[in-house]
């Protein structure tokens, strides 16, 4: 279970040294302005519960708060304001090269990035061949990852960090991983991921994939959610307001309508 209650994120935007001579130039120029917020407000007073076993899609333009509430749930970020329950283990599937450093052998990598998402020492041996197997590197599965191509540390990125049986599985745009030959492994991969009966959140621009994987969607704009409920009835929403909401505020989204 997932619970938010009154929950604020405010980014500071003013990352000056205090101590720095441009700093002090500008606060002597700043007193003599209007003040403006020295902040972003990237969730903005959100409440929501979701419960065991429910499959939430996450939507809203670029720059809606997605990511942010993301990383809420999954305890990475702690609200400025505001109370956040987690009962239960989370698996963040964020980003895939996350944990991952250039001058560990793939093994290496492997046992750090497992680690990261929660698996006990016991899993992370059982779990090693088969990842080696399923990113197909070889013998490179024993170098240091800055010998690998883009592609090669990709598979080596999206083969750990789906081998993982969460409670809670908390994913971000995780279609389409790897180079061209391995992508139709990559997906098969994901949808036995996302077909469990665990609990889910998933954010992403592809309508079809939030049809296919979930039954409740909350819409997010402005750090706010302005819609949840059944999924086809906020998606078809979503498509006729977004795009018209999207030209008033400058902010794009793709609305993705193909899981490919």
């Amino acid at each position: 279970m997932i619970e938010l209650k009154n929950v604020t994120i405010d980014y500071p935007l003013d990352l000056e040294d205090g101590a720095s001579l441009k700093s002090a130039l500008l606060n002597v120029f700043r007193k003599n302005q209007k003040q403006s917020k020295s902040y972003y407000r990237a969730l903005d007073n959100v409440s929501l519960r979701i419960c065991r076993g429910e499959r939430v899609g996450l939507i809203g333009l670029n720059g809606a708060g997605k990511s942010t509430m993301l990383r809420v749930m999954s305890g990475i970020f702690q609200p400025s304001h505001g109370a956040v329950k987690i009962v239960g283990r989370v698996s963040p599937l964020l980003d895939f090269a996350t944990g991952l450093e250039l001058h560990h052998t793939g093994i290496e990598n492997i046992r750090i990035r497992l680690m990261f998402l929660g698996e006990s020492p016991k899993e992370i041996d059982r779990k090693i061949s088969e990842i080696a197997e399923f990113s197909e590197l070889g013998e490179f599965i024993h170098m240091p990852a800055r010998t690998y191509s883009a592609g090669m540390f990709m598979r080596l990125a999206f083969a750990t960090s789906t081998a993982i049986n969460p409670e809670m599985l908390i994913a971000d745009e995780v279609v389409g991983a790897g180079d061209a030959q391995f992508a139709e492994k990559a997906k098969q991969r994901i949808e036995e991921l996302l077909s469990g009966e665990r609990t889910t959140v998933l954010s992403s621009h592809s309508m079809d994939l939030i049809r296919t994987f979930c039954n409740r969607v909350i819409w997010l704009h402005n750090g706010r959610i302005i819609a949840d409920g059944q999924c086809e009835e906020i998606i078809k929403d979503y498509e006729l307001r977004a795009p018209i909401i999207g030209r008033e505020t400058g902010k794009k989204d793709e609305c993705v309508n193909a899981y490919s």
